[in-house]
């Protein structure tokens, strides 16, 4: 027998969920048949390469931040009607999506992706829904794999730039360590330094990680808000210079097959371990600056 407390609960949930199936249902109905083969072909094509593994991790963390800020959406919209504006943008979205699809442009699947659900989110709740809901959005976009040909113009650079800092550091340590262009000679073994190790991707990733963690560790100091975002590139490069070095030393102590077995999967740990401890230390200092200063000017204006 179910106790009497469970029996009241229970069409208590039932009526909360009618509505939300009545307003959402064919929506969700609609995106799922849409997007579950878009999915599946991401799930084994693109996203099982290194350079675009962290796509499940952006979309899961999409719609976590979706579900986060949903309790203020239903508090500003539930008694607010859509927009008819998110019908052209449902349009838009769907020329994206057939586009891409036919044309087998995931880049163009994937923004159809995004104006698809921001425009059933306009249809149905609003533009004060999607002002509220404008940074999982905003994150989604890291989705978007750029064109061949602008990730090799700018990831060049970005190697050149960390097999110098990793040969200089080393060299400086006293490491029996060489370069030419992006390969590293230490000891008897030569590296490459690859487009995953310290390309484009790798950046915007990181990118993505620092902005995600201003967006959930917000706070009102206005000054720490914009010397973090303004400083995540340079945390990004510092920590695929990180990145490199452990990949070099382990090749160096370990092997060759070491370095480009296991512990090669390893460094890429390390890689988002230390970008993430960066941020939160730098972070940390610029919280402890802005409480000094705020201190110390309370203090003159008292004396």
């Amino acid at each position: 027998m179910m106790p009497e407390a469970q029996l009241n609960q229970a069409p208590g949930r039932a009526n909360q969920l009618r509505p939300l199936l009545q307003e959402w249902g064919g929506a969700l109905f609609g995106l799922l048949l849409l997007f579950i083969p878009l999915l599946y072909d991401l799930l084994n094509g693109m996203w099982m390469t290194e350079e675009q593994a962290h796509g499940p991790i952006i979309l899961a963390l999409s719609l976590w931040l979706v579900y986060r800020g949903w309790p203020q959406v239903r508090a500003l919209t539930d008694d607010q009607p859509g927009t008819k504006w998110g019908w052209p943008v449902f349009a838009l979205g769907v020329l994206f999506y057939l586009f891409g699809r036919s044309q087998h442009i995931m880049s163009f699947a994937m923004i159809s992706f995004i104006l698809i659900s921001a425009s059933v989110l306009l249809v149905l709740r609003g533009g004060r829904a999607l002002k509220v809901l404008w940074f999982p959005f905003f994150f989604m976009l890291f989705l978007i794999p750029l064109p061949g040909e602008i990730v090799s113009m700018l990831t060049l650079p970005m190697k050149l730039a960390v097999s110098y800092v990793t040969e200089a550091l080393l060299y400086g340590l006293g490491y029996p360590i060489a370069r030419t262009g992006v390969i590293l000679q230490i000891g008897q073994y030569q590296l490459l330094v690859a487009d995953a190790c310290a390309g484009l991707q790798t950046l915007l990733t990181l990118e993505a990680l620092g902005l995600l963690y201003l967006n959930v560790a917000r706070t009102t100091v206005g000054f720490r808000n914009v010397v973090l975002a303004i400083l995540i590139i340079p945390i990004s490069f510092t920590a695929n210079v990180i990145r490199v070095i452990v990949l070099v030393l382990i090749t160096y102590y370990f092997g060759d097959a070491a370095g480009q077995g296991f512990l090669h999967g390893f460094a890429g740990m390390v890689l988002f371990i230390s970008a993430l401890l960066l941020i939160v230390s730098l972070d940390t200092l610029l919280l402890w600056m802005a409480k000094t200063w705020s201190a110390r000017r309370a203090a003159k204006e008292a004396a």
